[in-house]
């Protein structure tokens, strides 16, 4: 058994056949909602800094504070921070696409399945930002140690000290949806399809370093807490759990819409077409051209049978 026979197949199904056209706008709706929601779901800002705080004192709890030593080595460093932040500010936006895009011209046979976990696990991300609205370590006050470095190396991108929005467009995201941290999620993702699918060695390897090269950046940075990665990283678990149940309730959407739209034409063809052409000329099945058959006049005998057509 090949590799892939257990992957869901898209090509093999009759009409399931994946086009761009209609691929294309369903992920710009699914990101529009995703980025109009983190909008709407600004919560109150005392409550996201309790969260954050209470999140810092979890971690140090557990010895897990790893966002201190990594953030004073990026600020001290600026051979370090100045990459990272432009890592941040960009790979999440670029290498998702491609890795979507690849996956629908190469391996047309698990794109659907890796689809639909990337969208199920971002729409259950979008709840975690309504449900817990946090304030990133780089939002604290001073007193808390952390420096945004996204602010400290302004100058050297197009990023101002609203994260990663352009600078004078702070006002078009929300600051304080960092829990979970999708940055880390969609890095995952993107690691695990390279892993499973990429043929070369360097896929791979990038399969693994990626997310974990995209872990250690969001807390450099002090635009997530390990917590918050950890959070991405169960929010990707609990999608790619979902993908099967969402693909057949999808799949079962999609065909009661089309039964609505066909209006039981299927059925029609059989019931209304005749076999009759003209008064004298009939089809018969597998026939294209209509032969003449006249039906004869029953015999003078009075035995009522027809005879047999030429």
């Amino acid at each position: 058994m090949s590799q892939t026979d257990d992957a869901p197949r898209t090509e093999a199904i009759p009409g399931a056949r994946l086009r761009w056209w209609t691929e294309l706008p369903l992920i710009v709706l699914v990101y529009g909602a995703y980025s109009a929601g983190r909008l709407l779901a600004r919560g109150d800002v005392s409550t996201a800094v309790d969260h954050g705080l209470a999140i810092l004192r979890a971690e140090k709890a557990v010895r897990l504070n790893l966002e201190h030593p990594l953030n004073r080595l990026f600020t001290r460093e600026a051979w370090i921070g100045v990459p990272a932040d432009f890592w941040y500010a960009s790979l999440h936006y670029l290498v998702t696409p491609l890795i979507l895009v690849w996956l629908f011209r190469r391996r047309a046979t698990v794109y659907r399945a890796a689809r639909t976990w990337l969208m199920t696990s971002t729409l259950i991300g979008l709840i975690g930002f309504t449900l817990l609205p946090t304030c990133p370590p780089r939002l604290l006050s001073q007193g808390h140690g952390f420096v945004d470095t996204m602010a400290q190396y302004s100058s050297y991108g197009w990023w101002g000290g609203a994260a990663s929005a352009p600078k004078g467009l702070g006002g078009m995201t929300n600051q304080y949806a960092a829990m979970p941290s999708l940055h880390v999620g969609w890095a995952l993702w993107c690691g695990i399809m390279l892993w499973r699918h990429g043929r070369s060695p360097y896929a791979k390897a990038a399969g693994v370093a990626y997310p974990l090269i995209t872990t250690i950046v969001v807390m450099g940075t002090a635009n997530h807490y390990f917590f918050d990665a950890l959070a991405g990283v169960a929010v990707m678990g609990v999608g790619l759990l979902l993908t099967k149940p969402v693909m057949r309730l999808a799949a079962r959407i999609k065909d009661r819409v089309n039964t609505v739209l066909a209006g039981g034409s299927a059925a029609a063809p059989s019931a209304t077409r005749s076999s009759i052409v003209s008064g004298e000329c009939q089809t018969s099945p597998g026939e294209r051209i209509p032969r003449q058959r006249k039906a004869a006049a029953p015999h003078d005998s009075g035995d009522g049978a027809a005879a047999p057509a030429r």
